[in-house]
């Protein structure tokens, strides 16, 4: 199987010895703590999960500055995004040499992390609007990344981390939720080596459906897995639980026996198009996958990134010997009323648009929140039943 990235073996971050969680946990209750922001959070739940393979703990100023300009960290990692714990109060910490990490996302705010602090920097405006503008492409508040990234706060707390607990991701996807290990485990228990991941933060249509077809048996894979992001959204986005079992109905009913797995993972969606491409590779790589299916306005939003600027800056940034997971790179798939069957736009060039069942996103939303079903050749019937259900409930 595929080696994580950066290390010979996965090294999550999550402390799974019972005895050993319990003594920190113990410990945590006699440290300063602090509330952290939901992004926080979801960065330590990647970093125990073992997603975020070699890091140890969150980011310095340096280095996330570094990854703002090179893809790598200030001693050399190749990495796309910075990994932090953003703060705007450090008072209750000022001082501590290590400090208890408190989960917003869970009532009554238990501890999912101790960090040791290594430094606490500070972003000035320049650096953070630069930041922004490297990850992001702008520093306009109306992208969704860009407007929680600047509501995070300047002061950096960087050092190591030791993870207690999945925040809510267990509780609440207790079928879907897994760690990168548990995913490089049943792989091997199926016997899979040579996997395809599909990312999605939304329902899966036919055209999704037919791509890792297409994807499975252009690599020879011997098997897809979806992948679905389980963290926070911007609003209007649908939520995980829908997705979740409108993607299964799907596979149960239009895939293979035993060709997918279902699985999702913990983290808060950036937004950040191709820097977040790149890093849906690194973790797909980490979780032992070898192809990682980038599309048309992958990780994107609104206008702010080229329809495919997610698969260029693997062929302009990413240096041949940076990951090991390959890129299968997906044109805009679509219905082919010529042909009977969804192919990708670029396979047929004697096509023009009326050659193709196309729907845009408000059209759907405007179809199943009034009870319509979009054409079978666009959405299979049992999953437009879930998403119809869904639109009519709100």
């Amino acid at each position: 199987m595929i080696k994580p990235h950066g290390s010979d073996t996965l090294n999550p971050l999550y402390v799974a010895d019972e005895a050993d969680r319990e003594q920190l946990m113990q410990e945590a209750r006699e440290l300063p703590a602090i509330t952290v922001s939901s992004a926080a959070a979801a960065n330590a739940v990647m970093l125990g999960a073992g997603y975020f393979n070699p890091l140890t703990g969150f980011m310095s100023k340096a280095d996330a500055l570094s990854v703002g300009e090179n893809l790598r960290t200030a001693d050399g990692l190749f990495w796309p995004v910075p990994v932090l714990n953003l703060v705007d109060d450090i008072e209750p910490i000022k001082g501590a040499a290590r400090i208890a990490l408190r989960d917003p996302n869970v009532e009554g705010n238990p501890v999912i992390a101790v960090q040791d602090i290594e430094g606490v920097d500070e972003f000035s405006d320049d650096e953070l609007n630069t930041l922004l503008e490297q990850i992001f492409t702008t520093t306009d508040d109306e992208h969704p990344g860009v407007a929680t990234f600047k509501s995070l706060g300047r002061h950096v707390i960087h050092g190591p981390i030791q993870v207690l607990n999945f925040s809510y991701f267990e509780k609440d996807f207790p079928d879907t939720f897994r760690t990168a290990q548990s995913i490089r485990d049943e792989f091997a228990e199926r016997g899979w080596e040579k996997v395809v991941a599909f990312q999605t933060r939304n329902p899966m249509h036919r055209a999704h459906e037919e791509l890792c077809k297409m994807a499975m048996e252009a690599t020879g894979a011997d098997g897809i897995l979806v992948h679905m992001l389980l963290g926070k959204l911007k609003p209007g986005d649908i939520p995980a639980n829908v997705r979740d079992a409108a993607i299964r109905t799907m596979v149960d009913h239009y895939f293979p026996k035993n060709s997918v797995m279902i699985t999702g993972y913990g983290f808060d969606m950036l937004y950040a198009g191709p820097r977040e491409a790149v890093l849906h590779a690194v973790f797909r790589q980490n979780a032992g996958c070898s192809y990682l299916i980038v599309g048309r306005d992958h990780a994107g939003v609104g206008d702010y990134f080229g329809p495919f600027d997610a698969q260029t800056i693997f062929e302009e940034r990413v240096p041949d010997d940076a990951l090991d997971i390959e890129i299968f790179a997906a044109d805009h798939t679509a219905f082919s009323k010529k042909l009977g069957k969804v192919v990708m736009m670029r396979d047929v060039p004697d096509h023009t648009k009326e050659d193709f069942v196309i729907l845009s996103g408000t059209k759907v939303r405007e179809m199943l929140g009034n009870g319509i079903a979009p054409p079978e050749e666009f959405s299979r019937p049992e999953v437009a039943e879930i998403l119809m259900q869904y639109y009519q409930s709100k």
